[in-house]
């Protein structure tokens, strides 16, 4: 079973490889691996796609585990939650004059774009969901030889849903007291 996990970790020399030491010395497997800073620009963020048994504890002692490490802010499981996951990739395929058309059309319906194009390839960049990605690659195999770099998993928890109308109603009683406060 995937577990994807998302870290704050402070931005120091050595953190990926106490998260990873973790992981692999526990015999996991990462399937992907990304980090890169955030805002703030003594913290990074990592998004870590790793293979598990499918057991409840497993899941649970590699997140206590991961919390224990001492540059490890904020850790949290996002596998059963509700989450925007994006991948993105770069994609290479060596094409025939005839079959360019097509493949821009199945690039087109994919919201792939063109980033490179040479007399026999084009370069194709996409984002979307790993399964989207997977898709679209399997396909491009029937235009010819496929070169490919994909980086791994990011994912952020989503917002919670909010009912409008109240949230509305919220800010139309904020907007009345400031008017009192400042008689307008």
């Amino acid at each position: 079973m995937q577990q994807l996990i998302s870290l704050l970790v402070e931005n120091k020399p050595g953190a990926l490889m106490r998260v990873a030491g973790v992981l692999t010395s526990r015999g996991y497997n990462i399937d992907s691996l990304t980090v890169a800073k955030t805002l703030d620009p003594t913290l990074s963020n990592m998004t870590i796609v790793v293979n598990v048994e499918s057991s409840t504890h497993d899941e649970e002692l590699l997140i206590k585990q991961i919390k224990r490490l001492v540059d490890v802010v904020e850790v949290v499981d996002l596998t059963d939650s509700q989450a925007v996951t994006r991948e993105l990739a770069l994609i290479k395929v060596t094409v025939s004059p005839d079959m360019r058309p097509a493949l821009l059309k199945e690039a087109d319906i994919f919201r792939a774009r063109v980033v490179d194009a040479a007399a026999t390839s084009y370069t194709l960049e996409v984002t979307g969901a790993g399964e989207k990605l997977d898709a679209l690659i399997g396909l491009l195999h029937n235009y010819g030889e496929v070169e490919m770099i994909r980086s791994g998993a990011m994912a952020m928890g989503r917002s919670p849903k909010v009912d409008h109308r109240e949230a509305f109603a919220e800010a139309s009683r904020v907007s009345d007291k400031v008017r009192e406060t400042v008689k307008i």
